[in-house]
């Protein structure tokens, strides 16, 4: 699977989570090395195993797993002819007695886990390795009984020792009063006395040291020399013994060289298993049903990484149609439940238990390609949506049968018309090749498309109109939208405008383009719709005799061959034909013999009542005019823009 689409659905934050929750170097391994697996047996397995291993841990068991400490070195060692010391041995010993207590622990849930259980049978006795070291190692240090050889040699240190330190005891007393303090240290393994300096004469010796003070001299008797000496060859020889000891031991523990490292492998799988188990029972995970048919239902599923109580994820896909189309408010939960869909697949072929209800199954995927967020780079000088073409022409590249495709507002940032073809025209390869595929969107013409296409469906996020909150929950079957309108009127945007955009929105959904300002698209720019055709009964209102001056009403819209522009009547013809037409915000007097019929007000505006300020005035004369219909304004005034006389009568 491509790296690209495993970070957008955040997996590297699953193997960081997932490695927290490990003990040992090689259990952290093997979860740093987790992926999705695409063998529908092999992951069955892997849940099955991490279901009986959560299953074991929420009934208060405590599998008593080796902790691998020193152990990493210890097997890089071996085999290399360096001789381990004291303190690995010792971990040796601990590692051999805990893989002794998880076998015994194991062995006694066979009926309760067989899975887990199964995996102790392959680890090795190393009971003779254990007994071996514990008989020349203890806490650290070689014992006494290691060899006859060293027991014989350390009886005479003891004894030598023990005369060494009687005559010191007579030394001290014998000279306490040139002591700096009554007692004895050593200098480089030789004791010494801390003789004041200026009665370093008294004794007979060497001196071996000095304080930083220069106030004591450390000396070694010369009634010790031959003591020392004796000593110190006495410790010359134990050493080479216990060299010796640990050589030996080395050889024996290199000749389990094989049954320890299946034993260390053993016990990083059940670090990792208990580690899945760990994090299911922290998320309240469960094993689902895998399939390789494509078929997804999820009951009451969570994002494992949303914090808090999140609204649970219900959704199914798969079965009588691959493609889904989930629309709704911005925030509305759109893209979490594509990441819901993707990180859960991802965690499952992985082996991982996920957060969802009882009955939910998952389908297995050669790959899970995903087109979520932005990747915008200002860097590489890629726009919003030639980013989101780049990750389409990845994810085109690679997609097939057996490919889970998430995407969000595909061909989102161009234009809205171009936008929808494109979607559509992906869309439509995807299903092609065979893919599943959940897509995000706001345009009303993809939605209507998976309404009336097989193989497609719609499913919307739901809104509550009266606290203008999501609810987070996805209702299959439906097509949702945006609730631009519902938001705006509650948040005080005046009724006539959001009537107006109802409208607007609606001559869009019929193919008739409309600008912001609420004019269509053509008007506003002043030029005519390339497309536009004039229908009979539009033109039948502005027939007339020779002669008859047309039965034009305020807010038609007409072309003016003369400028090859359109604009709006803002006043009736008067006596002599002349009208007044409103032309990118500047008002125009022509002839009516000048302009043709293009579009009638009726098919533009809501109603006969309709505001025509809207259209005619700008928004600071509109709220002056409103004002002063309340009460007079000392000085308030409204200009209104001066009439082009242009009549050519």
């Amino acid at each position: 699977m491509r790296e690209h689409s495993l970070k957008k659905l955040e997996y590297p934050r699953i193997v960081d989570t997932l490695t927290g929750y490990t003990s040992t170097y090689a259990g952290r391994r093997l979860a740093e090395e987790i992926r999705p697996m695409t063998d529908v047996a092999v992951i069955t397995r892997r849940l099955q195993e991490t279901e009986e291993a959560r299953s074991l841990l929420s009934r208060g068991g405590h599998p008593p797993l080796p902790l691998l400490e020193g152990m990493e070195t210890i097997m890089a060692l071996l085999g290399t002819g360096y001789v381990l010391s004291e303190q690995q041995f010792g971990h040796l010993a601990q590692f051999a007695r805990s893989c002794g207590q998880l076998r015994q622990y194991m062995a006694s849930k066979r009926a309760d886990a067989p899975n887990v259980a199964g995996y102790a049978a392959s680890m090795h006795d190393l009971g003779k390795l254990k007994t071996a070291i514990e008989e020349c190692v203890d806490r650290g240090s070689i014992v006494d009984s290691a060899s006859a050889e060293l027991h014989k040699i350390r009886k005479k240190l003891r004894t030598v020792e023990e005369r060494l330190h009687k005559r010191l005891e007579g030394l001290l007393s014998k000279h306490a009063a040139i002591l700096q303090e009554r007692l004895v240290s050593q200098r480089n393994g030789r004791y010494v006395l801390p003789v004041k300096k200026e009665f370093r004469k008294r004794i007979s010796g060497v001196v071996l040291d000095e304080s930083a003070s220069g106030q004591t001299v450390f000396l070694e008797p010369s009634e010790l020399a031959e003591l020392q000496m004796e000593l110190s060859g006495l410790r010359a020889e134990e050493h080479r013994e216990e060299l010796q000891i640990l050589a030996q031991l080395s050889g024996v523990a290199e000749s389990y060289s094989h049954e320890l490292s299946v034993n260390v492998e053993t016990a990083a799988h059940y670090d990792f298993l208990f580690a899945k188990a760990k994090w299911a029972l922290a998320i309240g995970a469960t094993a689902v049903e895998m399939n390789d048919e494509g078929v997804i239902r999820l009951h009451q599923a969570r994002h494992p990484f949303l914090p808090g109580k999140p609204v649970p994820l219900s959704l199914e896909i798969g079965t009588g149609y691959r493609s889904l189309l989930v629309t709704g408010p911005n925030t509305g939960g759109k893209t979490v439940s594509l990441k819901t869909v993707g990180i859960l697949t991802l965690m499952a072929q992985s082996g991982l238990l996920i957060p969802a209800g009882e009955g939910s199954r998952l389908a297995v995927f050669r790959s899970v390609e995903a087109d979520i967020g932005d990747d915008q780079s200002l860097d590489a000088s890629l726009s919003t949506f030639s980013a989101h073409m780049r990750n389409v022409i990845d994810i085109l590249g690679v997609a097939g049968s057996g490919t889970l495709v998430l995407l969000d507002e595909l061909a989102t940032g161009t234009d809205p018309g171009e936008g929808v073809g494109l979607s559509i025209a992906v869309l439509e390869e995807l299903y092609r090749r065979g893919c599943l595929v959940m897509a995000t969107t706001h345009f009303n013409e993809i939605k209507e498309y998976a309404r009336v296409t097989p193989g497609f469906r719609n499913a919307r996020m739901a809104f509550d109109e009266d606290t203008l909150q999501p609810l987070y929950r996805l209702d299959m079957g439906e097509a949702g939208n945006s609730y631009a309108f519902v938001i705006a009127a509650k948040l005080g945007i005046p009724p006539g405008i959001v009537d107006r955009a109802r409208v607007i929105a609606h001559t869009l959904k019929q193919g008739r383009p409309t600008s912001a300002e609420g004019i269509p698209a053509a008007i506003a720019e002043g030029q005519p719709h390339p497309h536009a055709s004039q229908p009979k009964e539009q033109r039948s209102r502005a027939e007339r005799e020779p002669g008859q001056l047309p039965n034009f009403e305020v807010g038609d819209v007409v072309f003016i061959p003369q400028l090859k522009k359109t604009g709006v009547i803002y006043r009736l013809p008067d006596e002599r034909g002349n009208l007044i037409v409103q032309v990118q915000k500047e008002k125009l007097t022509l002839n009516h013999k000048r302009v043709r019929p293009y579009i009638e007000r009726k098919n533009l505006y809501p109603g006969e009542d309709y505001d025509m300020d809207i259209v005619f005035e700008s928004v600071e004369n509109r709220k002056k005019r409103k004002l002063m219909s309340k009460r007079h304004v000392p000085g308030l005034t409204i200009e209104k823009p001066e009439e082009d006389e242009n009549n050519d009568d």
